[in-house]
């Protein structure tokens, strides 16, 4: 999955393929970033647009 581009994604797809990616591939939020080389607080600021934030104890933006 390509999230390269996440900056300029509609936020409600974004979280849709974000939370598909933690889910199935990675083991945390800070696992998905190194992997897939993104600004971690760019992607939560860009999802806080649509109002997703981040809940740990689910591992999933909701």
């Amino acid at each position: 999955m390509n999230l390269q581009r996440f900056e300029t994604m509609d936020p409600h797809l974004l979280v849709g393929l974000v939370n598909t990616e933690l889910r199935n591939n990675s083991e945390s939020l800070d696992d998905l970033c190194k992997t897939h080389g993104l600004d971690e607080e760019k992607l939560i600021a860009r999802l806080a647009t649509a109002d997703y934030h981040f809940q740990a104890e689910s591992g999933q933006f909701r």
